[in-house]
């Protein structure tokens, strides 16, 4: 069972959400490397600790399960995607419910490509504007959750924040700075 700490944090920390297998590459290493630059620390985490592979062929290590993460620790949370998020994001439980506390905490909630669905599944995108990498099953789920689509690359709505691919990866984690910093 997942006890959700209310604690505050102590330095800026975000916690990046990836699929075990098929995430891509340049959602997760470029807001990673901006955050670095912009002196924010982050823990990778996916649905079983240990070695990621993205699309594209990068590796990257999830130090965390969704399971054995406390998210009193984050000021936010940034969900990558790529064709691996509808296997292993978009129904997961786990996620879900953080995606639900973060909100709930007026925390940031953003996620890039296929993964704004998380969100709407989460029941936070009601009436609010999304981005998405807009594949058939991705609109139908996210219109089917009462939200309306963009055709903006990023869209922030309050502390949510959605992008719709690797192309806007670089703007999506500058909004995410923004909204951290501000």
């Amino acid at each position: 069972m997942l006890i959700f700490n209310e604690g505050t944090f102590t330095c800026m920390k975000i916690l990046v959400v990836i699929p075990p297998d098929q995430f891509r590459d340049e959602e997760l290493a470029d807001p990673v490397a901006a955050f670095e630059k912009a002196g924010i620390s982050f823990d990778i985490a996916s649905t079983r600790k240990g070695v990621c592979k993205g699309m594209l062929g990068a590796r990257a290590m999830a130090t965390h399960s969704l399971e054995d993460v406390d998210p009193g620790e984050y000021a936010g949370i940034m969900i990558v995607g790529g064709s691996g998020s509808p296997t292993h994001l978009w129904e997961n439980e786990m996620l879900i419910k953080l995606v639900q506390y973060f909100y709930k905490n007026r925390k940031i909630v953003a996620a890039i490509c296929l993964s704004p669905v998380v969100l709407a599944h989460a029941g936070i995108l009601k009436g609010k504007t999304a981005a998405c990498y807009l594949s058939p099953a991705s609109k139908r789920e996210i219109l089917k959750e009462g939200a309306y689509l963009s055709e903006k690359p990023v869209v922030v709505d309050g502390t949510i924040i959605t992008a719709n691919g690797p192309v806007a990866a670089k703007e999506f984690a500058a909004a995410i700075i923004h909204s951290l910093k501000g």
